[in-house]
């Protein structure tokens, strides 16, 4: 963010994300919702970009302010923890693998992000934590409204009211200038963020989430970390410690725990043997032909008395 602020940043990628899913919208969603259908579209999306915006812009504005990146990342990721202690109160408790997993996850972002030590907590460390809230809310309404609309409206509306808002408030803020000058010394890093970050990864956030429930969710997306990481050992040749691997494993061990599903309490039934079955058959046959037969004799007495 050298050259423009955080909040026309987050304006500028939003609304690049947004206008990168038209012609996705195009091509695999061939139906027009009626006027029902968008006033529930806007009214869920709306809810979506305002808890979106206010995580997103708490992290730019976060990361600004602080001096390490690694810490940054640890503290925007205990929403692993929070989710599922928001779902104990919306009564969507996780199971026990799905606690445990986040715990090792958290654990992994620390040994992974945090190098040195958390140290002191500055300003900029403080609007991460607030933010996390809001990255933990994020995930719980995009669960609570996604499986009700299409996922790629519904992606495209919160990314256009996060935009808008932060646009409004970037232009009452000092220092959030924008030019074309501007915009064309952070292209690269503006398309980078508006197409992959926004455009794809919080879309596929929305789809995923269809059948996810939000606390493995939130275990899930502990991998952003262990990507970021392996990115930066390639791409720009950052060196990986020993301490960084043991991260990774811990969160890929983690991911894993978190889709364990504990066995049923019910007792397990047990098949029947198809050759006893067939005597019992050939068994309840023969007592009715039995039967059959007593009656008829019976009957056959009767009529001789």
């Amino acid at each position: 963010m050298e050259f423009m602020g955080p909040f026309t940043f987050n304006a500028v990628t939003f609304f690049i994300g947004a206008a990168s899913l038209i012609p996705v919208i195009l091509i695999f969603d061939k139906t027009r919702p009626d006027a029902a259908a968008r006033k529930q579209l806007w009214k869920y999306g709306f809810i979506c970009g305002l808890v979106l915006f206010g995580a997103s812009a708490l992290q730019q504005v976060g990361v600004d302010l602080t001096n390490s990146a690694g810490k940054s990342g640890f503290i925007t990721g205990l929403y692993i923890i929070f989710v599922p202690i928001a779902g104990i109160f919306m009564k969507r408790s996780a199971g026990m693998f799905t606690w445990i997993g986040a715990v090792f996850a958290v654990a992994g972002m620390y040994f992974l992000c945090v190098q040195n030590g958390l140290g002191g907590l500055t300003p900029g460390d403080w609007a991460l934590f607030v933010g996390t809230f809001f990255w933990t809310a994020h995930i719980i309404v995009v669960d609570r409204f996604a499986p009700f609309v299409n996922a790629l409206r519904l992606s495209q509306v919160q990314f256009i009211i996060c935009g808008v808002l932060c646009a409004v408030i970037a232009f009452f803020l000092p220092g959030e200038a924008l030019s074309l000058s501007i915009l064309r010394a952070g292209l690269i890093p503006l398309l980078y963020r508006g197409l992959g970050s926004v455009g794809i990864a919080y879309t596929l956030q929305v789809i995923g989430q269809r059948h996810v429930a939000p606390a493995k969710a939130s275990v899930i997306f502990s991998l952003e970390s262990v990507f970021s990481a392996i990115g930066g050992a390639i791409l720009i040749r950052e060196v990986m410690t020993g301490r960084a691997y043991f991260g990774c494993a811990l969160i890929f061990c983690g991911i894993l725990l978190s889709q364990i599903r504990p066995r049923s309490k019910e007792p397990a039934q047990i098949a029947p043997d198809p050759a006893q079955s067939a005597q019992n058959l050939v068994q309840a046959q023969q007592n009715s032909v039995h039967s059959v037969q007593s009656e008829l004799t019976e009957s056959d007495r009767a009529k001789d008395l």
